[in-house]
């Protein structure tokens, strides 16, 4: 399994604008980017006890919880992925989903999990039976992201985060969200075996360190 180096800051709107400046002098934009950002909708995933997001709020050092997820409303590309942490590094797999397989799984359908060909789905199928996963709440934010190849560094920079409380029904564009009150700009930078030392400069903001903020946690306390 191979992991990546994640760091999180909680930033304000002054910190944007000093980083923009800072990022596009050295980084690229994201090329899927529409005017330098993109929108993300999330559908996580939970089990009755709230597994996922107790361990986030107790510091559990190993943990993984699985979303669906796509981008700026198209649902052309929805992608299935499986988060997994390690203290501060981190590792993802995904997979893609049909608009009609998300829609199943929405609905409470998963019988066909079963005898997908896919792993992930599989294992997926297998903690919903097992350990009861369900979709717990769709989370909406706006994402700013930059590339710099060397290091194969990622930093985004997310706002503007909304939750959709206890609506699961994430494919359907007018359902509700609200945003996330006090929610902070966050910031985030990811790498493989090296940091670059132009990016780590690039990031660096006086008064600002990491810090453990899951957006998923900040939406489950409208519950």
């Amino acid at each position: 399994m191979d992991f990546r180096h994640e760091w999180k800051h909680e930033i304000n709107l002054s910190d944007v604008i000093t980083l923009r400046q800072r990022l596009r002098a050295v980084a690229q934009p994201d090329r899927h980017t529409i005017n330098g950002s993109y929108e993300i909708r999330s559908l996580y995933f939970d089990n009755l006890s709230d597994k996922a997001l107790r361990e986030k709020l107790d510091g559990v050092n190993i943990r993984e919880k699985f979303r669906i997820r796509y981008y700026n409303e198209d649902t052309s590309c929805i992608r299935l992925e499986k988060k997994y942490k390690r203290g501060s590094l981190g590792n993802k797999t995904s997979t893609l989903l049909t608009k009609e397989e998300a829609q199943e799984i929405v609905n409470g359908h998963y019988d066909w999990m079963l005898k997908h060909p896919d792993a992930l789905i599989q294992e997926l199928y297998t903690k919903i039976t097992a350990q009861g996963l369900r979709p717990k709440t769709i989370v909406d934010y706006t994402r700013e992201p930059y590339i710099y190849p060397p290091g194969n560094v990622r930093i985004t920079i997310d706002h503007h985060i909304r939750t959709g409380i206890s609506h699961t029904d994430f494919l359907n564009p007018d359902c509700p969200t609200i945003p996330i009150k006090d929610a902070p700009v966050i910031l985030e930078v990811k790498w493989d075996a090296w940091l670059p030392d132009v990016i780590r400069k690039a990031v660096q903001l006086e008064n600002r360190r990491c810090t453990a903020f899951s957006k998923y946690a900040a939406c489950r306390m409208y519950d």
